[in-house]
């Protein structure tokens, strides 16, 4: 264009800008955007607003705010859509405070709100764990005559269900499908997760048959919250059934489907379902994960299955799986109940050799037992370890008893 005489203006750089900065390409759209300043033009709000929008999606948000300061000593004037882009991404990373304070100078300035940045508050509210500022906002936006979307009931529902609140959360689901709005399986399967958090099984199992029944069809995820809810509450032939009739509506089970059933099992004393199903992943192909391994370590030392738990704990190794705290947790815990306290020590030293601290729970099952078995200078050894590690003041300040008498 330059070449041939023709002198770009502030839109042919702004629409350059704004193209670069939908398609992610930042180092095309700040080069144009210095050089539009270089040649003597002014960005306008459009320049401006690409350019934040884009920096607050691609996380770069302290470049966003700088912008948005240049933009207003300009005397340039912010619109909707560059504070929506504020406020999202104040809102992502945690910054509530300061996302409200961009809302009160946007509504100050008399820009009307939309239903975006409503939505990106209240979810940022609910993630701050401030359910009364998101109701706050929910009431606002409704009281300018804007209607909540899916996205938004979704959001508010999932943080009345964080709260236990699912009377409430029942009514505005109700309020949801009365306005035409249909649920999508993430608003079904957050509230059937509530129902069985509540112990309602009934109900969440309910929630399973009103989806099919209006031709939404569950996922994987909704299967997990159902297997691991019934299995939370006893149900365990329940989840089975359910495991097992994945496949009619054309789903597979994965490794988090199989891990929930497995550790479900574990807790519920079905120790030979739990082996024959891990045997199954294996068969499958699937690589068993820390948490299937853990719970199947943990049931079988409950059981005093000692070697079956360590010959697991080798097999991880062999796997690349590495122990992490709560298994290394288990298998010292269980290893104390069944008297191998050498090996219970070993893997003590293990952990800590590995960066690991080990809590309260940990040296307590291992403390205890010495007592218990008359190795006080083992014992004694290892209170004086958890006083310099910080976990207790000093030896007479922990639960086991000092018998130096």
């Amino acid at each position: 264009m330059k070449e041939s005489g023709l002198k770009p203006n502030i839109v042919t750089y702004s629409t350059f800008i704004d193209a670069f900065c939908k398609e992610g390409m930042m180092q095309e759209a700040i080069k144009f955007f210095m050089d539009m300043r270089r040649i003597g033009l002014l960005p306008n709000e459009f320049t401006y607003t690409s350019l934040i929008d884009a920096n607050c999606k691609l996380g770069n948000l302290a470049d966003a705010i700088k912008l948005a300061k240049e933009m207003l000593q300009a005397g340039v004037e912010l619109n909707v859509v560059t504070c929506t882009a504020l406020v999202d991404g104040l809102c992502e990373e945690g910054r509530i405070e300061e996302a409200g304070e961009v809302f009160r100078a946007m509504l100050k300035a008399e820009i009307a709100p939309n239903q975006q940045i409503f939505t990106a508050l209240v979810h940022g509210y609910i993630k701050a764990r401030k359910m009364e500022k998101a109701m706050d906002i929910w009431k606002e936006m409704k009281g300018r005559n804007i209607e909540p979307d899916l996205l938004m009931y979704g959001t508010i529902i999932w943080g009345l269900c964080n709260q236990g609140k699912v009377d409430e959360t029942v009514v505005l689901f109700s309020e949801m499908k009365a306005c035409g709005i249909e649920a999508n399986h993430v608003v079904y399967t957050t509230l059937m997760d509530a129902y069985f958090k509540e112990g309602k099984a009934t109900q969440a199992l309910n929630l399973v048959q009103e989806m099919q029944d209006v031709g939404i069809s569950p996922t994987v995820v909704t299967y997990c919250v159902l297997i691991d809810g019934l299995c939370k509450l006893g149900l365990v032939k329940e989840a089975v059934n359910h495991f097992r009739s994945i496949t009619d509506i054309g789903l597979q089970p994965n490794v988090v489907v199989y891990t929930s059933l497995i550790d479900g099992l574990c807790k519920n004393n079905c120790m030979e379902k739990a082996r024959e199903l891990f045997d199954e992943m294996l068969n499958k192909g699937m690589l068993p994960d820390k948490t299937a391994y853990t719970s199947l370590i943990d049931g079988n030392l409950k059981h005093g299955n000692i070697q079956e738990a360590l010959d697991l704990q080798k097999r991880m190794a062999e796997t690349g799986v590495d122990l992490d705290v709560v298994a290394y947790t288990s298998l010292i815990w269980g290893l104390c109940k069944c008297n191998q306290v050498q090996a219970a020590r070993n893997l003590l030293s293990e952990m800590v050799s590995k960066g690991m601290l080990p809590d309260k729970v940990v040296y307590g099952s291992l403390v205890r037992r010495y007592y218990e078995l008359g190795n006080v200078d083992e014992a004694l050894e290892l209170q004086n370890e958890m006083v310099e590690k910080g976990l207790v003041s000093d030896i007479n300040s922990h639960a086991v008893p000092n018998i130096q008498t």
